[in-house]
């Protein structure tokens, strides 16, 4: 089953050509259909289609006859869809794209399977069908534990957004998904002789995973460098069982990975795993975990490099917008700038969090770039604005998020800058929020660009006198700015930190 026809019909054609009888539905409501009438040996589905989707339809089957096995293909795999999957019945759970030589394999094996079962059905009433039943358990446990493994991997390393996270995410996890003692990454640098070691995890005693130190300490951690660099083969992982033979390594050593972490088909690094426990001795498998994960981690690695790549580029381009704004208004000339470092500092003395701080850089930078859309007779106008030239000034903010959310990127940064103009009473513009209902980013902001705007000539008359900039600013706490945030502002302003902010700003 699958909504996709040309899917639907390459499959058939192939199955057919086998010697298949094959019959198809475009959801799992049609299916469903041709299962109450139709002797069915095997079903495939995909995970999301209309009416019913391949979940559902497996809990129906299971429902219905539990002997014919289902299996899942999905694009977009996760770890709650397979523990979902496996709840329902399903035998396989297949990740497109697939080919069809693939899926004949399955078909194979999965009609194998299930002639196996419904044998074991009937010797279940036996002592032999007991042992035979115990013995599928076993297969299918193991089969679970496989595809959480696999699947926790995969999740793992779709969330990470940093090398340096993922680094430590590679060493971690290979202490916890193995016995392993130390598991320590190298990047392979042609400028020196030797590996050198970026992340490391170390196991508890328990024989769980522990998070390492991202920079290890190399009088701490095993000496491998010199063996890497003499027995790796290029691109091949290493697997040695038993290390007591083997010259040139530690002697505490009693089993070792090495395992090659290659971008764009050369080494960029390499994970070494080892383990010190006299029982210990890896496996193929764990060697097999180990290479699926790197080569995960590899496809994150350039996935991180290209979005940062993407960030920058997107970013430098609103900021020329910004700055094409300014140049039109030469009395505004860096003050998204200046607008920018009073609202971190505001952030950062109110104990706002590093992330918070670089929310507010992007916003702060990007507040007024909605004027991009406002004319110049309106923007410019050096005498009183009418009504309808403030309504059009007013849509500023509303423009500015409308072209931050295309980007899909910001959308705490795009809040923001739809909100910098909304008063703490509930009197601003453009949604009339009102106390908390403002985000908090947002209230900070405004209070620095307000003073910023009135503490700077404009086009329509000079910057205001000390004691009036003041006076707006303070008597603004509770009704146009949220006091809390005004009073962090006065200490700043007392102690002179936001003047040194102004001379510093270029």
């Amino acid at each position: 089953m699958d909504d996709e026809e040309s899917i639907l019909e390459v499959a058939s054609e192939y199955f057919m050509a086998k010697g298949y009888h094959v019959l198809t539905a475009e959801n799992g409501r049609c299916a469903a259909d041709i299962i109450a009438t139709e002797k069915i040996d095997c079903c495939f589905t995909d995970i999301n289609m209309p009416e019913m989707d391949g979940l559902e339809l497996a809990e129906h089957i299971r429902k219905v006859d539990n002997t014919i096995p289902v299996i899942i293909m999905t694009g977009y795999p996760s770890l709650d869809n397979t523990i979902q999957t496996l709840k329902n019945g399903v035998v396989d759970f297949l990740i497109k794209p697939v080919n069809l030589n693939q899926l004949e394999l399955c078909v194979k094996r999965v009609l194998r399977e299930r002639r196996l079962f419904i044998r074991n059905l009937f010797l279940a009433k036996e002592v032999e069908g007991k042992q035979r039943i115990e013995k599928l358990n076993r297969e299918l446990t193991y089969k679970v534990d496989e595809l959480n493994t696999l699947n926790r991997i995969m999740t793992d390393f779709t969330t990470i957004d940093s090398s340096v996270d993922l680094f430590k995410r590679v060493v971690d996890l290979s202490t916890e998904l193995t016995r392993a003692n130390e598991a320590v990454f190298y990047i392979i640098n042609e400028a020196v002789n030797q590996p050198v070691p970026v992340a490391r995890s170390l196991a508890r005693r328990n024989g769980h995973g522990a998070a390492g130190d991202q920079q290890p300490d190399p009088s701490d951690a095993l000496d491998l460098g010199g063996f890497i660099m003499e027995n790796r083969e290029e691109d091949k992982p290493l697997l040695i069982q038993d290390t007591a033979n083997v010259p040139g390594l530690p002697e505490v050593l009693r089993s070792l990975m090495l395992v090659p972490l290659n971008i764009r088909n050369k080494v960029f690094g390499i994970l070494a795993v080892s383990a010190q426990d006299g029982a210990v001795r890896f496996s193929e498998k764990d060697l097999y975990y180990m290479s699926f994960m790197t080569n995960k981690a590899a496809y994150a690695i350039e996935n991180i490099a290209l979005y940062e790549n993407i960030y920058e580029n997107l970013f430098a381009t609103l900021y020329a917008f910004v700055r094409a704004i300014e140049a039109r208004d030469p009395y505004t000339e860096q003050h998204s700038n200046r607008v920018t470092r009073i609202a971190t500092a505001l952030c950062r003395a109110m104990g706002g969090s590093q992330e918070e701080q670089d929310i507010l850089h992007v916003a702060g930078q990007l507040h007024d770039i909605g004027k991009i859309g406002i004319r110049d007779d309106i923007l410019l106008k050096p005498g009183r604005l009418t009504d309808e030239e403030f309504r059009i000034i007013k849509e500023h903010p509303v423009i500015g998020a409308n072209i931050v959310e295309r980007l899909g990127l910001w959308d705490r940064e795009k809040n923001i800058i739809r909100c910098h103009h909304e008063r703490y009473d509930g009197k601003g513009y453009p949604d009339g929020l009102a106390g908390a209902r403002i985000p908090m980013l947002a209230r900070i902001l405004s209070v620095a660009d307000v003073y910023d705007a009135i503490a700077s000539d404009r086009a329509y008359r000079k910057r205001m006198e000390e004691d009036r900039i003041l006076g707006i600013m303070y008597g603004g706490s509770g009704t146009q700015f949220d006091a809390g945030v005004i009073d962090v502002f006065r200490s700043l302003y007392e102690k002179g930190d936001i003047a040194q902010i102004l001379a510093d700003a270029p």
